[in-house]
Parts: structure tokens; sequence; C-alpha cells
């Protein structure tokens, strides 16, 4: 646990009296010498707390880039991540916010990322997107196979059951109206048209649980017909959760993963046996990180939270104080017009910054996030963790690509330098 500056009975008054006088905390702290990691909760039961298991991403090297990827509806670039320190050569990423293209350029120099403000980065625009991956990235002509990876996750608002849990099924709020949505239910079949197109050697689907939920499956069934017509054998539809496979966080996401000239479907690997508690996540220094900036809370809720106990929820403000020997909550983003609402940190009364709650998604310390504040929680909420994408990338890895020679894989490497050399402003 983190050692306090603040003795009990001063936090008390300081919150107290900021209260009755409607003053600022911060400015109270700072004429103490203090900031707002000083303060403390009052209940802490004792922890004892295990060895370490947790290796991040930091800690981490990235292998040479072997196997090809494009990502689609990439966002911040989890995926992207996590393919990444598992080997492969992301040559492009497809997303159409213009934020999160800056986030993908700023994290992935040199990658061809096609959306704002060059390309639409919509891929509801087949052709464009088409064109633009074979002039961008390289990828081949429609005579030939993509030697790689597509892996994407269409928006998933509209088959979200955490997005909906206000309304009643019946009520003109309740969205989850999967591919009746008159701007997201469609994306899925974009994406594979996409697929078909280029004839990917594996494709990942990645989604919400709801996608498979909803109508019994049957929806899901009937939109990957077309791409098990082309030769696929695609892996059951598989619910997993990122605890199961190193992540410090509870959070279920639903793959379909498909793969031609294969002998069998995919196997998903096996769970790990245990979870990684929160706190090995957050307990690494913070000095001179991006995207920390935590926030000011007034006193009222200060008392509030300094009260709270391992796990528990604050009802006014609906916030949960981490258990720091339990793996976290689901990191949630919240919509594109409102940023996400992070967690407590286990031992400081605060919620956490995007950069703590990063953490918890397992982003390396050294990816930044541009845009807001709030702009930096939805990338990061949204995201699929890059270790849980890492795992899923390992064993795609191992089972398709390992034992192929390499002449066989395709690679674009002069498109990739000429785009390094652009980003450089060399040519």
């Amino acid at each position: 646990m983190l050692p306090s500056t603040l003795p009990t009975d001063v936090q008390a008054d300081l919150l107290a009296t900021c209260v009755q006088q409607d003053e600022s905390v911060g400015e109270r702290l700072r004429a103490l010498g203090a900031t707002y990691d000083d303060l403390r909760y009052v209940r802490n039961a004792p922890l004892t707390f295990p060895p370490r298991t947790y290796v991040a991403l930091d800690d981490r090297s990235v292998p040479p880039p072997i196997i090809p990827a494009v990502s689609f509806f990439s966002g911040a670039g989890g995926m992207d991540t996590g393919f990444q320190y598992a080997g492969y050569d992301n040559v492009a990423s497809v997303e159409f916010n213009r934020i999160f293209c800056d986030t993908l350029r700023l994290n992935h120099p040199g990658k061809a990322v096609i959306g704002p403000p060059d390309f639409s980065g919509d891929v509801r625009q087949f052709q464009e997107i088409a064109d633009a991956l074979r002039s961008r990235a390289g990828l081949p002509s429609s005579k030939l196979p993509f030697e790689g990876v597509f892996h994407g996750g269409p928006p998933c608002q509209s088959f979200s059951m955490a997005a909906n849990q206000r309304f009643a099924r019946g009520d003109d709020n309740f969205k989850r109206t999967g591919f009746a949505h008159s701007e997201y239910g469609s994306l899925l079949e974009d994406y594979i048209r996409l697929i078909i197109e280029f004839r990917p050697r594996v494709f990942v689907i990645e989604n919400v649980p709801g996608l498979k939920l909803m109508d019994g499956g049957k929806q899901l069934r009937r939109a990957l017909e077309p791409v098990a017509a082309a030769g696929y054998e695609i892996a059951e539809p598989t619910v997993v959760n990122a605890a199961d496979y190193g992540v410090p966080q509870m959070r279920q996401r639903l793959f379909v993963v498909g793969a031609r000239d294969v002998a069998h479907a995919f196997r998903f690997p096996p769970k790990d046996r245990w979870h990684v508690p929160s706190y090995e996540a957050l307990d690494r220094p913070l000095l001179g990180v991006a995207n920390h900036e935590t926030r000011e809370h007034k006193a009222a809720s200060l008392l509030r939270y300094t009260q709270l106990a391992y796990g528990e929820r604050d009802q006014l403000g609906r916030v949960d104080r981490l258990h720091p020997l339990k793996p976290s909550k689901t990191v949630i983003a919240g919509g594109l017009k409102g940023g996400g609402r992070s967690h407590l940190h286990p031992f400081i009364p605060r919620t956490m910054s995007a950069r703590e709650s990063a953490r918890l998604q397992t982003f390396p310390d050294h990816y930044v996030f541009t845009g807001p504040s709030a702009r930096q929680f939805t990338q990061i909420g949204n995201a699929v963790p890059p270790l849980l994408a890492h795992r899923l990338a390992t064993a795609i890895r191992e089972q398709v690509f390992e034992g192929i020679a390499q002449s066989r894989m395709y690679r674009v490497p002069a498109v990739q330098a000429t785009l390094a050399l652009e980003t450089a402003g060399i040519v």
C-alpha cells in the first residue's frame, strides 16, 4: 500500500472544512505541500500480497515482424499493438474517427492509416477502402490472396447489453437493435465483403457477447455463410474473459476466427490458472508518462470515497473502488458524445487517470492517446486489451503460420519504407 503524507485527522479536518466553506480541496492541499495522491481511504482491511506474476508489454520485446496484418475499425490500436508484440507486421489500419487516426499515426509511424483526413475510413465505402489498401498498403490484386491476417471489431453499440441496461426492451431508448441498426447494423457484412475480396489467410471478428446471443446466434451464422462458402474453416464463435488470459481486468469479448487452407478450425488457447490482480498493473512509477491527468474531486465526493472498502461502490457517484487483489472491473468507454467514467483507484480516493486505465487495458506506457481527456478515455475503453490480442495472435501464428516458408508470406517492404520516409518528412 502507498504511504501517506497526511495524518488521518488532518485529512478529515481538511475535507470537512472544504465542505463547510465550499473551498477547493486542491488549493488546501497545495498550501500543505500535498496533492490528491496524498489522500487515503479510511477503511483498509489487512491484505497479503502474493508474489508478482504479471509481465506487462512494457517488459516484453517486440519480435521481428514476419506476418502481415490489416486492422479494421482499428480504434486506438489495441488489436494492432497486441499483434505487433506477437510478431506481426501491421501494414494498414482502417478507421473513420479522426482522433483515433491521430493516435494510430503517432504510435505506429510508417504504417498506412486509411482514415481522415485523406480517406473516409468507412468500410461501407467498399471501393475506396479496397483501392486504398492496394495503393497505400500494397495489398495484392483480386487475383491473389493476402497471405496474412485481417482483424477487426465492427462498432458494437447495437449489440451491446451494457449499453442498454437502463432501458426496458420496449422503451424508445432501447438501442440493442443488432443487425437492424441503421448506422452500425450492416458493418459486419461490409467487413466480410472485404474479407472475401482480399482472401486473407486468417480473419478475426471481435465484438461484444451480444453479437452471438442475439436471436440465438442465427443472424451471426447467416452473416458468416459467405466466408464459409469461400473456403474458410470457421471456429465456433467464442466468448472469452480477458482476465483468463493475463489481463488484470474482467472483460468479456466475442471472437470469431476463420482460416483457409488449414487442416482444422482454430483452437482458442487454454485459460490461465490464476488471474492477475489490478494492483500489479497499477503499481508502477508514473513520473513522466503521458495521459496522466487526474481529476480534482470536490470535498463532498472525497468524503464519500474515503469511506469505501475494497471493491465497494459509491452509489451516488456510481463509481467503484477497485479491489487491489482482484482483476479490475471492466474499463468502460462511454459514447462518442461523452467520455467513459473510470473506476476509483484501489489505494487513492480518486478516479483513475487515462494512463492508469490504459494500464488496466495493458497498453504499454509509451503508447500515447491524442485528443482531450474525455476522448482519451473513449479510445482506451473501446479497445481490445493488447495483451489479450497478443495471446490470440500468438495462437494464430502457432496454429496457422508456423512451418510456412517465409517466401510465401506477402510482404510490402517498399510501400512501408516509403510511408516511413513520408512520416519523417524526408520524401
